[in-house]
């Protein structure tokens, strides 16, 4: 056997390990949604909405059983968007591409004002420089080498994971009554009108709402594409991470209903700020404003890995400028990481200077694009499961109950945006995605690969390749 020349040795040295792709996928759905949001869900549908938070559970497990078969029946084409290009063509491939790109954006804006809010109450200074302040922090995060982007990933989905897992385990001994006085979780769970106190139809209203807490898990497969064997990563990420999201959520509401009155908890203050005072554990806020502060940060770093990901691959099929294809020595995609950050940042100011008008308007534009994502991942999965199997490569594919399993995930999708547009609510946001995406499509069918595709090949090889057909 040969050893690493010092390039290949370097190169490794500067990619993503299988911990670091293992905790993006684990933090990647464990956000403020999770730590704040899910008090407006509890206080509108009771303790019944455990069973949204497990459906919802299932649909991630299948879309992420199907992205992972996919990208393990043909690794290292990049990010799922590739694949989708694959099944589609290049117009769907531009669209999904752009809107993807688009609706994490708009993540950062939102996630850095956020941030910004939190930090105001231990710095003294304006929202929009503290906002300015996180974008930049991220953005040289992303600038060295994915290798820094994924450890400083990896300690901040550590401090998610360590606070849900000792809440769960405090909630659990308190509930069983190993310490405390004790907690009438009968009481509780049915004392003001049972598990389902406003009926059955609030509980399918809230079905994006739990959705979009859960969303970000997609993005371990796009960092998987930077290690040394993506196809193994992402297999084993695919296979666990369904089970380990539903372990967290479904444990941590099922919890709260437990201990917290339903009706006591109050939409936009956490309830785990509520139990841990319940429990009488000290120190109860700053804990979780620790834990919802790195979940800001870490989704905020997410955010600028993934648009400058999909911005770069972009670059290379032609479907944006071709100087967006540059990289560091280190990989690193440095003029779509400035780009992309630039494009947050405008999202941050219309969030401060027109947060009805501009800043609505984005969020109203980009609130159901990961649904559209989801939809394509479930047919590329269709598409490209039936070619395989016509080729007689479907060995990869396992999914049982082909394709009813497939379908059912896309309709579960589909009954989403139908929900959507029945709830006033959200009714605004269903109808701005589609319109955003009708517009990215007819915009691929006027420039998609207008822009020639960039080659990856170096020059001095372009050449020898060139002096070798001539002779």
């Amino acid at each position: 056997m040969t050893e690493p020349t010092t390039d290949q040795a370097q190169s490794e040295d500067k990619g993503l390990s299988s911990r670091h792709i293992a905790m993006i996928a684990l933090g990647g759905v464990i956000g403020a949604g999770l730590f704040v949001g899910s008090s407006a869900a509890i206080a509108k549908a009771g303790p019944g909405i455990a069973f949204v938070f497990v459906a919802v559970g299932f649909l991630i497990m299948g879309i992420m059983r199907m992205l992972g078969e996919i990208v393990v029946s043909d690794p290292g084409r990049g990010s799922f968007v590739e694949y989708i290009r694959l099944a589609h063509g290049d117009r769907i491939g531009f669209a999904s591409g752009w809107l993807y790109w688009f609706f994490w954006v708009v993540v950062i804006g939102s996630e850095a004002i956020a941030g910004a809010m939190m930090l105001r109450d231990w710095i003294h200074l304006p929202v929009w420089l503290l906002s300015v302040i996180l974008i930049i922090s991220m953005k040289l995060v992303n600038f060295f080498a994915p290798k820094v982007f994924g450890e400083c990933e990896f300690w901040l989905s550590s401090v998610k994971v360590f606070t849900i897992v000792a809440f769960i385990l405090l909630a659990l001994l308190y509930v069983l009554h190993v310490f405390g006085g004790g907690v009438p979780v009968h009481h509780n769970l049915f004392g003001r009108r049972g598990l389902f106190p406003n009926g059955i139809v609030p509980l399918l209203a809230l079905v994006p709402t739990v959705l979009f807490t859960m969303m970000g898990s997609e993005i371990s497969t796009v960092a998987a594409s930077e290690t040394s064997d993506p196809g193994q990563n992402v297999s084993r990420v695919t296979r666990t991470l369904g089970l380990r999201i539903m372990m967290f959520y479904v444990s941590s509401i099922c919890l709260i209903t437990m201990i917290v009155p339903w009706w006591s908890l109050y939409p936009g203050k956490s309830p785990f700020v509520a139990v841990l005072k319940i429990m009488g554990v000290p120190g109860a806020a700053l804990i979780m404003q620790i834990a919802i502060l790195s979940a800001v940060l870490s989704c905020l770093n997410s955010s600028m890995y993934i648009t400058s990901r999909i911005l770069t691959e972009l670059a290379i099929q032609g479907d944006a400028p071709a100087f967006l294809v540059r990289t560091s020595p280190d990989k690193a995609p440095r003029m779509a990481i400035t780009i992309s950050s630039v494009a947050g940042l405008l999202v941050a100011f219309s969030s401060i200077f027109a947060p009805s008008e501009i800043f609505g308007f984005l969020l109203n534009c980009s609130g159901g694009l990961i649904l559209l994502t989801y939809a394509l991942i479930s047919t590329t999965y269709l598409v490209l499961r039936r070619r395989s199997k016509r080729a007689g490569t479907s060995k990869h594919f396992t999914l049982p109950l082909f394709p009813y399993l497939s379908l059912l995930c896309l309709g579960a999708i589909i009954l989403v945006f139908v929900a959507m547009l029945i709830n006033p609510g959200e009714r605004d946001t269903a109808f701005a995605s589609l319109g955003t995406a009708v517009v990215c499509y007819l915009m691929a069918c006027n420039f998609a690969s207008r822009l020639a595709p960039v080659t990856t090949e170096e020059p001095a090889a372009a050449e020898e390749e060139t002096e070798k057909d001539g002779e």
